[in-house]
This record gives structure tokens, C-alpha cells and sequence, in this order.
């Protein structure tokens, strides 16, 4: 007879440990007096001053019934026991999907952890169970319902998973249970073309060394092969073509021809030794795979598509169609990353043309390694494929250039600003991990073309390179913007620091809004994955002004939500928020801390809050009228009429669908406007399908309002096409860039990576070892007389050109015409 459990209990080994650990909580920084701040915003999760408003949460919400035993309890709690004497719990949304109708599909994290009764290490490969999935529906006034989808732990591996054990079977338990071989956490989401999502990854549970029969060993999480592919219209699981590599941690990017892109992941987590290949062992997957839509296969890029990454790297999609990696990503691997993490400081592009990756810089500094002729670095170096085809590119470029001007390199690094922000700049280079990266809206030049992108990251904690896992613990309120310039297959690195943080934030959730901010939810004080159940939570949003690069005070959530926390855009334009499935404290069992002052540690969290932006409560919102359902990537024009004459910008939000921080086809891109005749607008559509990839996007209009406000509308459905005739066009399609202003600062890259007045200090990190964070640091002037800087935003405001001439959308066939059509609610005529 077993006996009942709670999930909040204490055991003895537990307590110890703590005891050991003699971690103590804090509530204000030693130096926020002394910095003249009001030691709010020290790290210690407390919310600072909210000034105007700052918009509003609404009241949690979650799944209100639990399956026990065969049947639907009702209950407010988040676990039951049951017969067996196992806690059954509501799923948490560690990844979440937005399907556009109201609806949200999301997956569970940790399935199973509530059961450690002992320690997670020693436990979890028996305990754990494949994780769940569910459908929420939001209906008109926020009433939620819930269906499971089938099957609902999404189907993959029900005969068990082939794992890659250490031992052949002798004393591990791989081929144990079934119940854990398919679960989806770690796997990671991205919508195809027509609304269905895929899930590449996941993991395989299991001891190793254990033994059947016996309830404890080392716990091991292996990568899976899997992809599957959930369908909203049927509310189903199907698998997929299965990968090369089993992934744990993989990130995925849709290419301008829709197939998907796949890096990194690693197979073995906490042994990753592989006696079939020994020299890939200590390391991740090095090795890429494309999937191509049309087959539903997998096929390995090649040997100059492999690379060195961190796991889940944060990757987007250039204009020029290469996919860009922007050196941040989960740097988990326990007892020290991997044996070339160096390379992962280096910023670079995969050409899926060529299949070869380009190296661009060091992140974070003015070290340009394209110019320098050093773009074939980090392949050249991949110890495990020394490929000659690499080596004479590198050993050219080398001739050619680095030889030709041996002092460029110092040259380059010498425009370094040596400001206020100096050290900031120097210790935030480089990898940062679990930090969002946000691709900021992709604007038109005056020739209608698209070449500049800018990725916004900020907190996170620095890797330091050399650091044990999973990297630094103190997170940091450094916030910075990379730029990349494409004009084909040129393409040139710049970086920038911006304002910071108001408060060091590990594992903020960062979205893009439709009035051009970003805003940032959750997170911890600490890295909740070195000391699990010892960070203390952050429930203040904040929002970045893309005009002043600043970051202000929002409002506070009610739920606290560190490790596995979400959020995501609804259609309407305000956010949902939710997640939260920590690992056991002290990666012991649960025991819950927050009255201490620490983060909530009662388990997993299944609620939901939904974020209300200031702009959504005014009553001048802009409303769409009439507009296409569906439009072509051909380079034509469509009309959106609404009920204002004042709409000054255009733009298309790609639905999210994120994990672990990570969504890389976040995009939102702004059309040119090139015609306004009252409350009609004529807008320019791009030909250029690596600027707006096939799939579904949120079509949302906006003014600037007196008060200086963009208000931006709720947004319309429309299905973004790639244009059938013309199948044998360019996928990267880039117009002649426009030409480029003279830059009054120093030149072009000088003024980019001067820090200029944004409200940044001399580094964002200075250890405040009362709070455990890394608080916003006085400037040099303050260092010399204790006053604060003053605030100067010298704001810029990019606003995308119009100026293109004319053209139609009489080149499409007829066939597709019925394919772009009006939005049925019309009001007026056309």
C-alpha cells in the first residue's frame, strides 16, 4: 500500500540541503542608496514606480478540472492524488502557440516532476511521464475552455525510443517504460504555411546508470529524432519525417522557400558521450538538417553547414534569405558546456543556397570578421569535420585580406567607445544566455527594399565562455541592439547598446507589439537552473520605446512565473501570459520557499493572465473595415480601408509560437504606404518572400495620436501566400538599397556603437551581493560627485518610406485572383 503524497512536502534531504546551501532571500540592494535610486530595482523582484499609465493584468484563470482515476475532477487546485498514490496535474504552458481564432494550443514541461519524493536526478528518469497538450479557447469576453487534443501527449514513440545508452542495456532502464519515451518537452515549434504547427525534438527519460525494477539511478534526458505536426482543424497529432539526430534543445526557422531550418540540440544531456563517434561527444549536435515541406522529410545540410551553437540559439531570417544566429541561446549542459563553446561569441549567417555558414563578427563588439577576411572561422575550426573546401576559403580570404592589412582587426576593435559604458559593453559581449532576442518591425527603405534588421536582447546572464553550466548565475539589465545590413550576400555586423533593464531579469519573455514597443514579462532574480527554487520572482512587466531605446516600468503581474514562463500576442493586440514549470528545489523535490521571499515553488503553474497595453483601452482605437484575406508575395498593391484618414503604418505580426524564450519566425514587417485618399489606404506588398515567409500573419493598422501615443487597431487574419506565377523567381528578392545619409558621429559604425545619451550606465552589472543580482551601475560622474545622470534621449524614429511607384497585381494569374479578396465585414463601399 503506497502512501498519499502532497506536493508541497519537506524531506529530510531536502531540508539539508537548503540548510547547506545557506542561500538567504534579499529585499533591496546595499547600493541602492548609495546610487541615489530608491533600491528597487536591484534585482530583487520588487516592482518599481510605475509613472502614466502602465496598463493592467487581469485576474489568473486555468484549466478547472484534473483526469483521475478515468475521471474529470473539478478543482481549483493544480494536483490531485490519486488511487495510485501519484499527484495527476494540470498542464502548464511551457510552449505556446497562437492559432488565430481565439484558440491556443500549448504543451506541458517537466510532466511528472511533483513525484520526486527524493531528488530529481536520482528520480525523474522513472517518474517522469510524456507531457500533455491542450487547446484553449478565449471567446469574445475572455470565457476560456479547454479540449485535449489526440492523442494529447502528441503521439510519438509508443513502442519506446531507440536510445543511444552508454551501456547496451546492461544498466540503464531506456527500454523500461513506454510512458516517457515521447515527450514533448524541449521540443521546439514553429508554424508551417497553412496554420499547422510542428513540434522537431523533445525528449527520451530514462536512469543510467539504473536498474529495472529499482526506483532511483542517474536520471538521463536524451534528444529525439520525433517531428510531429499538430493540425487546428482536427485538433490532432501526426508524426513526421524523423531527423538524422536526436535534438534536445533544437531552434527552428522557416526558410523563404518554407522549408525548415534545424541546429544544435544535443542527444546525451548529462553524459554526452557517444562511443560510436567519441569525438561529437562533449559537445552539441554540431550538425544541421533542412525539412522539406513538400515530402516531409529531413535531409542533413552537409559538412560545411555544421556549427558550433549553444542550445536553443536564437536564429531569424535575413532579408538576403540567409538565417541569422545572434549569439544567445541555453548554455545547460551540466559540468561545463561544451569543449568549443568559444565559438558560440561569434555572429554569423547559414546561406541555404550555398549550404556554408558566413561568420560576421564578435557579438557585442566592433570585431568584423567578414572584413577581416575571417568569415570561415568557426567551420575551419570545427574539430570534428576539417573540411578543405573550408580551409583554402579561410587560407584565400586570409591572402587576400587579413595579410593585406594585418592591423585592421585592432583597428576595428579601437572604435570601441571608451565612455561610461565601456565595461558594460565589454563584459555583455560575446553569448548571453536565456535572454529573449527580438527581431524589432523590418521598415522599407525609400526604394521599397528591405535591408536592415535589428535584433533586440536584454538581461540574460553572461556566459563568460569559461563559466561551469549552465553559464553566469547573476543576470544582468544590459540591453543591446544588433544590426544586420544585407544587400544580397553582402552583409555587414553593427552593434549598439541601449537604455537598461530597470532591474536584472533571467528568463524574461520578450513580444513584439503592434504600436512598435517591445515588452518583456516574468522571469527570476537569479538563474533558476544553477540554484533551482532559490531565485526570487519578477511580476513587473517592462516596455522598450523603440524611439527613445528606452525600457519603462509597466504593471505587475499577479502569478510568479520564472523557469518555463510565456507570452505571447493575441489578435487583438494585447498579450497572454502564462507558464511556469520549474525543476525541483535545490534539484531535490518541491518545497516551496515564497513566504522566504523566493519564487513560487508549489510546482507547476497552469494559469493564465492576460496583459492589457494602455493602447487597448482607448476608445479611438483605429478599426479595420475592409481588408484582404489573403495576399501574394508578388510585389502588388491592396487596398485597407478603415474608419480613420490619419493611418500612417502598415503591419504584418507573424502569429507566435514559442518555447524556452525562443521563436525564431517572430517577425513583424511594415508595408509601404504609397497612396492615402481619406479612410482608404494603398499599400505596396514585397516581392521578397525572405522578408514575409509563407504562413499566417496579423494584419494590424496604426496612427500616431496628439498625445504622441501609436494606436494601433486589432488586427485582421490574412494568409501570406508565396506567388505560384512565379515559381522560378528569386526566394531573396532584394530591391537596390537606397542611398545612405552621411553620419555626423564618427562614421557610420562609430555612431552605431556609441552609446550616445539612452539612459545607460557604466555597466549594467555590478554585483550587489545582498540581492543576489547584478543592479544598473552608477555612471563615472555619479562615481565622482553621487548625482544622477540626467536623461537626454536623443530618440530616432525609423519610419518606413513610401515614394515607390505604382504597380498592380494584374501579373497574377487568374485562378489566384479569388485568393485575394476583401475581408467579409465591409462597411461602406469600396
Amino acid at each position: 500500500m503506497r502512501v498519499e503524497k502532497n506536493y508541497m512536502r519537506l524531506p529530510l534531504a531536502s531540508a539539508m540541503a537548503l540548510a547547506i546551501a545557506g542561500t538567504t532571500p534579499a529585499y533591496a540592494g546595499l547600493l541602492g542608496g548609495l546610487l541615489g535610486g530608491d533600491g528597487k530595482s536591484a534585482g530583487d523582484g520588487q516592482p518599481s514606480a510605475v509613472t502614466g499609465d502602465g496598463g493592467f493584468f487581469s485576474e489568473p484563470f486555468a484549466e478547472p478540472t484534473i483526469q483521475v482515476d478515468g475521471e474529470q475532477v473539478a478543482t481549483s487546485d493544480r494536483c490531485i492524488v490519486d488511487a495510485g498514490g501519484d499527484l495527476q496535474c494540470k498542464p502548464a504552458a511551457g510552449t505556446i502557440a497562437v492559432l488565430g481564432d481565439g484558440r491556443f494550443v500549448y504543451l506541458n514541461a517537466l510532466e511528472g516532476t511533483e513525484n520526486v519524493e527524493l531528488a530529481v536526478i536520482a528520480q525523474f528518469g522513472e517518474v517522469s511521464v510524456n507531457d500533455q497538450s491542450r487547446v484553449m479557447t478565449l471567446d469574445e469576453n475572455d470565457q476560456p475552455s479547454w479540449i485535449k487534443p489526440t492523442p494529447n501527449d502528441g503521439g510519438a514513440n509508443p513502442d519506446g525510443n531507440d536510445s543511444t545508452t552508454l551501456t547496451g542495456g546492461l544498466l540503464d532502464t531506456a527500454d523500461n517504460t513506454d510512458k516517457n519515451d515521447g515527450a514533448l518537452f524541449c521540443a521546439d515549434v514553429v508554424f508551417l504555411p497553412d496554420g499547422r504547427m510542428m513540434a522537431v525534438g523533445g525528449t527520451d527519460y530514462y536512469t543510467e546508470p539504473g536498474v529495472d525494477g529499482l526506483p532511483v539511478g542517474v536520471v538521463e534526458l536524451e534528444g529525439l529524432k520525433s517531428s510531429r505536426i499538430f493540425d487546428p482543424e482536427t485538433n490532432t497529432w501526426s508524426q513526421s519525417g524523423d531527423m538524422q539526430y536526436g535534438r534536445w534543445y533544437p531552434s527552428l526557422v522557416s526558410l523563404a522557400n518554407s522549408d525548415v531550418f534545424v541546429a544544435s540540440g544535443v542527444t546525451k544531456l548529462l553524459k554526452p558521450v557517444y562511443p560510436e563517434d567519441p569525438l561529437q561527444s562533449g559537445r552539441n549536435v554540431a550538425q544541421t538538417e533542412t525539412y522539406d515541406i513538400d515530402s516531409g522529410t529531413w535531409s542533413n545540410n552537409g559538412s560545411a553547414a555544421q556549427r558550433s551553437l549553444p542550445l536553443f540559439p536564437r536564429m531569424h531570417l535575413l532579408p538576403n534569405g540567409h538565417v541569422f544566429y545572434n549569439a544567445g541561446g541555453q548554455a545547460f549542459n551540466p559540468f561545463g558546456q561544451a569543449y568549443d563553446q568559444a565559438l558560440w561569441n561569434i555572429v554569423g549567417t547559414y546561406n541555404p543556397e550555398s549550404k556554408q555558414w558566413t561568420d560576421l563578427g564578435y557579438a557585442g563588439l566592433p570585431l568584423r570578421l567578414n572584413e577581416l577576411g575571417l568569415d570561415a572561422l568557426s567551420t575551419t575550426l570545427n574539430p570534428t569535420n576539417i573540411n578543405p573546401d573550408q580551409v583554402e576559403r579561410l587560407l584565400s580570404d586570409l591572402v587576400g585580406k587579413t595579410l593585406d592589412d594585418p592591423t585592421a582587426a585592432i583597428g576595428q576593435l579601437l572604435e570601441t567607445p571608451v565612455d561610461d559604458r565601456a565595461l558594460e559593453r565589454a563584459i555583455g559581449s560575446g553569448m548571453r544566455g536565456s535572454t529573449f532576442s527580438i527581431q524589432l518591425p523590418l521598415r522599407p527603405d525609400s526604394n521599397g527594399g528591405y535591408h536592415k534588421s535589428e535584433f533586440l536582447t536584454a538581461g540574460g546572464v553572461p556566459t563568460y565562455v569559461t563559466a561551469g553550466s549552465p553559464g553566469g548565475y547573476l543576470p544582468i539589465s544590459s540591453s543591446r541592439i544588433d544590426t544586420v545590413t544585407s544587400n544580397g550576400d553582402e552583409m555587414a555586423y553593427e552593434s549598439r547598446l541601449t537604455g537598461s533593464l530597470n532591474q536584472p531579469r533571467w528568463y524574461g519573455s520578450g513580444v513584439a507589439m503592434p504600436d512598435n514597443s517591445v515588452m518583456v514579462f516574468s522571469g527570476g532574480t537569479r538563474d533558476g537552473v544553477v540554484a533551482t527554487g532559490l531565485e526570487g520572482a519578477i511580476i513587473q512587466s517592462e516596455r522598450f520605446d523603440l524611439e527613445t531605446e528606452t525600457w519603462k516600468p509597466m504593471a505587475s503581474a499577479h502569478r510568479e512565473r520564472t523557469y518555463h514562463n510565456t507570452a505571447v500576442l493575441m489578435t487583438d493586440g494585447r498579450v497572454l501570459v502564462g507558464g511556469h514549470s520549474p525543476i525541483n528545489t535545490a534539484y531535490l523535490s518541491f518545497i516551496n520557499l515564497d513566504e522566504l521571499g523566493f519564487a513560487d515553488y508549489a510546482g507547476r503553474d497552469p494559469s493564465f493572465e492576460i496583459y492589457t497595453p494602455p493602447y487597448a483601452t482607448r476608445d479611438d482605437r483605429p478599426m479595420i473595415e475592409q481588408a484582404p484575406v489573403a495576399l501574394l508575395t508578388n510585389g502588388g498593391e491592396f487596398d485597407i480601408r478603415t474608419d480613420r484618414s490619419d493611418i500612417d503604418q502598415v503591419m504584418l505580426v507573424r502569429r507566435k509560437a514559442t518555447t524556452h524564450l525562443v521563436d525564431g519566425d517572430q517577425r513583424s514587417v511594415v508595408l509601404p504606404i504609397i497612396d492615402r485618399r481619406n479612410d482608404k489606404v494603398t499599400v505596396k506588398m514585397t516581392a521578397n518572400r525572405a522578408v514575409l515567409p509563407a504562413g499566417q500573419y496579423m494584419l494590424f493598422v496604426s496612427y500616431k495620436a496628439d498625445d504622441g501615443m501609436r494606436v494601433p487597431s486589432e488586427s485582421t487574419p490574412v494568409s501570406v501566400l508565396a506567388d505560384p506565377g512565379n515559381p522560378q523567381g528569386p526566394l531573396a528578392q532584394q530591391l537596390d538599397p537606397a542611398p545612405q545619409e552621411a553620419d555626423s558621429n564618427g562614421g557610420l559604425l562609430g555612431g552605431l556603437l556609441n552609446s550616445g545619451n539612452n539612459g545607460g550606465s557604466l555597466l549594467d552589472p555590478i554585483f550587489d551581493l545582498s540581492s543576489g543580482g547584478i543592479s544598473a551601475v552608477p555612471t563615472l560622474g555619479q562615481l565622482r560627485d553621487g548625482t544622477p545622470q540626467l536623461l537626454t534621449e536623443a530618440g530616432v524614429a525609423i519610419e518606413g518610406g513610401a515614394s515607390v511607384l505604382k504597380q498592380t497585381v494584374d501579373g497574377a494569374p487568374v485562378a489566384l485572383q479569388g485568393l485575394v479578396i476583401d475581408f467579409t465585414n465591409l462597411v461602406g463601399n469600396p
